[in-house]
């Protein structure tokens, strides 16, 4: 039996009320350890615990070479024979860094576990012996039956056992889960609808035994095998029968429902993916510098300590005091001593203070980010919120976005705006609108963003037959459920599209009523009308269209159809006077991205309706491919139309969308979207918001794969024809966009050729659009950017259906929409608006790349130029491995005397504007192309710091070697030196003053003076004469005339090179370069890259529409009986007797 059920790939059993069962199996974990099989329905989305906090925080901070390294130094120090500089000046500073990182790593823990309890304390009703209980989610364990109420979101993934609906069936809304907002229904099995609902259904449900053996937990959105078995028969269950944790109940009073998955076994959390250590491509690049530094150090040091053997081999024994201080060592003993004496004196070439400044410039930025009133969201008082502190820089690197549609480029909000009848345009599109006058219709719910009261008079007139006719067509064709309100009627649809169009007709005069099996009721400018529901010919995504046959009160036979323009305008009687004018305002209507539909009619002669209703009745009962006999009778029927109108719906994108993704393509960021919805859906979506221009070509489905399939490796299309390729990529010019479903995405990831040459095609295209796919599709996806591309990805979402994404890309953002969004929780930036991705990147962005560029330069500059002094020396001091410098301005060095002036540059430095940076956003790309930060410019900048060395040393050695000047005023000439010359390469580079620069550089300067002069005062001698031993070194040196020459002239020898570039820069650069930073910023037109050609008339009639609502309606499942059909004229009195308040309706 168990053998059967593995092969049927049922293995996962769920016992109904049998907690105990399940409870005794549940999953635990014990540090690494984890036994169980049924998951505890919490969400852990973060990281640490308090066991695991100090050994994981520990272990990610030395993933950095430097920490490690640093650690090992301070071991070394620890041993007097070979310490050469003392042990504080290194231990310090690590543990600064270690706890500032591990403090900074736990807040953003604590905050990713107080988001977890914001969803696991929300309230839920589970079943007790006694009676139902209301519980916390987290208490939700698998077996358990739980009672969800009308707009509750479900807390686990549950098995439909019944509901309070006729034939137990609910409805429920995707959106978190696919980003669709039309309504799915779900029906329990007849079997559990008809045992268990009735007046007792709570003690049915306490004595229901039921086993569900159903497949393992799984991250397949779309489908679901499994078993129940009761009473001696199995039931086979699919996904129709399944409520899945995150969506949310509608238009149900209650449904119950059995447990099955919780937890990370439910299918979003499978869908959800782990949460990953996110890295810098620049704190990668710095890594390997680190090591590349570190092993020229270790050469450098060993070589010097040949040298050292050597000369105490050769040099030594000639000379009495030197043998003395042998001590009776051997010249290899006396080496290998020295070796370390050098690895320790040459450690602050690996800057150990860059990582304290890093994380205080990425902290800096990070609080810039969310003070920024710019990107604040006044509606919902939501700031921008820089979550994580270690990716700044890499805003402004960005090539690939990769974004979500539902809720994030769009409001999901669909308009109507405009309307085609007749031979006329109706609606005003310009930005100031003008509401309708519509006090003369009670049933007005308002919201209508439809603006021309010349139709108004004509339907109130009733002067235009064709205008009335056309929204008659509206009210009746389609599967809009009504539900009462306040007096009011109010619509749930199958797709947004249905209700904006039956909204639209109500604000109008023409209102949908009610429905039955049999009837349509609606208020025809205050009569009420019914019509006979004869058939309904249902939309499908093939079909693209549906219709309606009604009998109207005279007899009359009509049938109503809406649809893609290009399947509606192909069924219209030969020479349509209209044809010409209707394909004009289609081209209008696509001109302003708004989403189009046709309406046509056919009067219906009672022959030809006996004839076909026979042929639909054998159709219907025929066996074997029935779906396709049944379109063939459909379209038999839906011939000889004539054309009422057409409608125009406006896809309400957010503000400011469309003018922020023509920036981003002007800054060379390549933008995908990757939806769950439809592809009809997600293509008008990108006309709409400049995504793709209207003459773009797109590329799919068999053209696509013959692209992908071609043996030729650069192969891209240049005429619209599909057939047409060349090899020349600048040929193509981008007039091309990819569109790809989600089965076509699995070739992808299973064929790496596929993928590679998928990422490359997409490189010559405007964009990329992804449809029905799953959340594990939408990861995959970021995950094959990320690997056959070199460019930093951005993903941005609202929904759990985004978190995996999220935390694939190098950088995830989540919108803060929603209260609680998991998206915002698992991202690494949150933001309000979609909009205010232009300012994030393009300004944050780029100064943050371009100011931790020129801090890592800078630092690696002045850390390498100090310590490689200690190698030239070296050959004066006979390699015994003597500091050149004190050891407290060792320590000081970088920690005081130079950090302020760099730190506020990496606060403040701008090289261009805000305003600047918006209105050029060309400038991004010199982040995207890595100028500022690539091996070519670290060796420049390594080459520099050791031509700084050898000046800092030299000049000084050669002016002074022959007067009468001592060590430690040597020493105090080159530390002066130094700081002196660190300090003007940062004036140099400072582009963007401010007082705070300047006070930072005032403030180093006396630091350093007063510190040296405090350090070597006969006071802090006399309390320890071995860490203070340059008595009166400082005042001695700067009372002679010959020190302050030499600092000047080595100061102006190191910097040099560094002042003559930019010299040059300023003199031989083209004066157009420096627009960016004189010239006045105007507003900037968003103008399309391309001309505008030919417009291809699109349609999204209810492309996110599951197909089987129109067999749901006419089965009469969830819908009272047929009225008799009646005309008479609506009073308030008979309204309220046929639709009293509160009545419910079968869709919500």
């Amino acid at each position: 039996m168990a053998g059967n059920k593995t092969e049927r790939g049922v293995s996962w059993e769920v016992r109904a009320n049998g907690r105990c069962f399940h409870e005794s199996l549940r999953r635990k974990s014990f540090l690494c350890i984890r036994w169980g099989r049924y998951a505890d329905n919490m969400v852990r989305s973060y990281k640490y615990t308090p066991l695991t906090f100090l050994p994981h925080n520990l272990y990610e901070q030395f993933q950095r070479a430097a920490n490690l390294f640093f650690l090992l130094i301070v071991i070394l120090q620890c041993v007097p024979v070979i310490a050469t500089i003392p042990w504080y000046s290194t231990m310090l500073p690590l543990l600064f860094v270690l706890l500032v990182r591990g403090f900074k790593d736990l807040a953003t823990d604590v905050g990713r576990r107080r988001s977890d309890a914001q969803i696991n304390m929300r309230p839920c009703d589970i079943l007790t012996p006694d009676s139902f209980k209301t519980v916390k989610w987290k208490d939700v364990c698998v077996g358990d039956i739980l009672r969800v109420h009308k707009d509750q979101v479900i807390p686990a993934d549950l098995l439909l056992l019944c509901s309070t609906e006729p034939h137990s069936l609910c409805y429920v809304e995707t959106a978190d889960i696919d980003g669709e907002t039309n309504l799915k229904f779900r029906q329990a099995l007849a079997v559990t609808h008809t045992e268990l609902n009735g007046d007792q259904t709570e003690k049915n449900l306490k004595i229901f035994d039921g086993v569900v053996w159903c497949e393992e937990p799984n991250g397949n959105l779309h489908s679901f095998t499994g078993e129940l078995h009761w009473k001696g028969e199995r039931h086979l269950l699919d996904i129709d029968h399944l409520l899945l944790r995150g969506t949310v109940l509608r238009n149900t009073d209650t449904a119950y429902g059995l447990a099955l998955y919780t937890g990370s076994d439910s299918k979003i959390l499978q869908n959800c993916g782990h949460l990953k250590l996110k890295k810098t491509q620049v704190e990668k690049l710095l890594n390997k510098t680190m090591l590349v530094i570190l092993l020229l150090m270790l050469s450098t040091a060993l070589l010097l300590a040949v040298g050292a053997g050597l000369f105490e081999y050769k040099v030594s024994p000639q000379f009495d005091v030197l043998s003395a201080l042998q001590r009776g060592s051997s010249a290899a003993y006396l080496g290998f001593l020295t070796f370390w004496g050098y690895v320790i004196l040459l450690s602050p070439a690996v800057p150990m203070s860059l990582y304290i400044t890093f994380e205080v410039i990425h902290m800096v930025h990070c609080l810039l980010i969310g003070w920024d009133v710019e990107m604040y969201w006044e509606d919902n008082d939501s700031p921008a919120q820089a979550r994580t502190t270690t990716l700044n820089e890499e805003l402004g690197q960005v090539g690939h976005l990769l974004s979500d549609k539902t809720g994030t480029l769009t409001q999901n909000r669909l308009l109507f705006r405009q309307c085609y009848i007749a031979g006329h345009i109706y609606g005003d599109m310009s930005k100031e609108f003008k509401p309708l006058d519509l006090s003369w219709n009670r049933f007005s719910c308002g919201g209508l963003k439809f603006s021309d009261q010349q139709l108004v008079e004509k339907l109130r007139r009733r002067s235009n037959p064709e205008c009335q006719e056309f929204f008659t067509a509206l009210a009746l064709c389609h599967t809009v459920m009504s539900e009462w309100k306040d007096g009011l009627p109010q619509y749930q649809a199958a797709s947004p599209d249905e209700e904006a169009l039956v909204c639209a007709a109500r604000e109008l005069g023409w209102v949908f009523l009610s429905r039955t099996r049999d009837t349509l009721t609606i208020s025809e400018l205050g009569i009420t009308r019914n019509y006979q529901l004869l058939a309904l010919l249902d939309f499908t995504s093939k079909r693209r269209r549906m219709s309606v046959l009604v009998r109207e009160t005279g007899g009359g036979l009509k049938l109503y159809s809406k649809g893609a323009d290009i399947v509606i305008l192909e069924r219209l009687q030969k020479n349509c006077p209209l044809q010409g004018s209707t394909e004009s305002a289609l081209e209008v209507f696509a001109q302003s991205c708004l989403r189009t539909l046709c309406v046509a009619v056919r009067s219906v002669p009672e022959d030809l309706w006996t004839n076909w209703n026979r042929a639909l009745n054998q159709a219907s009962t025929a066996t074997g491919n029935q779906e396709t006999v049944l379109e063939e009778i459909y379209d038999q029927m839906e011939t000889d139309l004539t054309l009422l109108g057409v409608t125009a719906i406006e896809d309400r994108l957010q503000e400011g969308v469309p003018e922020t993704i023509a920036t981003l393509r002007r800054a060379g960021v390549k933008v995908w979207v990757l939806t769950g919805d439809k592809t009809e859906t997600a293509v008008n979506v990108g006309y709409a918001c400049r995504l793709m221009d209207p003459d773009t070509t797109l590329i799919q489905g068999e053209e696509l794969r013959q692209l992908l399939e071609s043996p030729t490796p650069d192969v891209c299309v240049i005429s619209k024809e599909p057939e047409v390729w060349i090899t020349d990529k600048r040929a193509a010019k981008n007039k091309s966009a990819l569109v790809i479903t989600g089965p076509e995405l699995v070739d992808l990831t299973r064929m790496p050729e596929w993928g590679a040459r998928f990422v490359a095609l997409s490189s010559q295209c405007q964009s990329v659009l992804c449809c029905r796919v799953t959340p594990a599709q939408k990861a995959e996806v970021v995950e094959m950017v990320r690997k056959y591309s070199t460019s930093i990805t951005m993903a941005i979402g609202d929904g759990a259906n985004d978190v995996n994404m999220i935390k694939t890309a190098h950088i995830g953002v989540g919108l803060c929409g929603v209260e609680g969004s998991q998206a915002v929780q698992n991202a690494d930036f949150a933001l309000a608006q979609f909009s205010f991705l232009r300012r994030l990147l393009l300004v944050h962005g780029h100064w943050s790349y371009y100011r931790i560029c020129i801090l890592l330069r800078y630092f690696l500059y002045k850390t390498t130029a100090f310590a490689l002094v200690h190698i030239w020396y070296s050959f004066y001091n006979g390699f015994s491995a003597q500091p050149m410098y004190e050891s407290w301005f060792i320590s000081l060095y970088t920690t005081m005397y130079t950090s302020l002036p760099i730190q506020c540059m990496g606060f403040f430095e701008q090289d261009v504007s805000a305003k600047s940076c918006l209105s050029w956003p060309e400038i991004y790309r010199i982040g995207q192309k890595k100028k500022l930060f690539d091996p070519f410019v670290l060796a420049l900048t390594l080459l520099y710091s050791v031509y700084t060395s050898i000046i800092l040393f030299f000049i000084p050695m050669g002016i002074l070697q022959y007067s009468a000047i001592d060590y430690q005023t040597f020493a105090v000439t080159v530390e002066t030196s130094v700081v002196f010359t660190t300090t003007v390469e940062v004036i140099l580079h400072t582009k963007y003053w401010t007082k705070f620069s300047i006070a930072a550089v005032i403030f180093s300067l006396l630091v350093f003076f007063l510190s040296t002069l405090a350090l070597h005062s006969a006071r802090l001698f006399t309390a320890s004469p071995k860490d203070y031993f340059f008595l009166g070194a400082s005042p001695n040196a700067y009372s002679t005339p010959e020190v302050w020459l030499t600092i000047f002239v080595t100061t102006c020898a190191a910097v040099l090179p560094s002042a003559t570039i930019r010299a040059l820069g300023v003199v031989l650069t083209k004066p157009k370069k420096h627009k960016i930073h004189s010239s006045v910023n105007e507003p900037v037109e968003l103008q399309s890259w391309f001309r505008r050609g030919t417009f291809q008339r699109r349609s999204s009639y209810a492309v996110s529409q599951g197909k089987g609502f129109g067999k749901l309606i006419t089965s009469g499942v969830g819908l009272p009986s047929a009225v008799s059909p009646q005309d008479r004229r609506v009073t308030p009195d008979s309204l309220k007797k046929d639709h009293p308040q509160g009545a419910r309706s079968s869709i919500a």
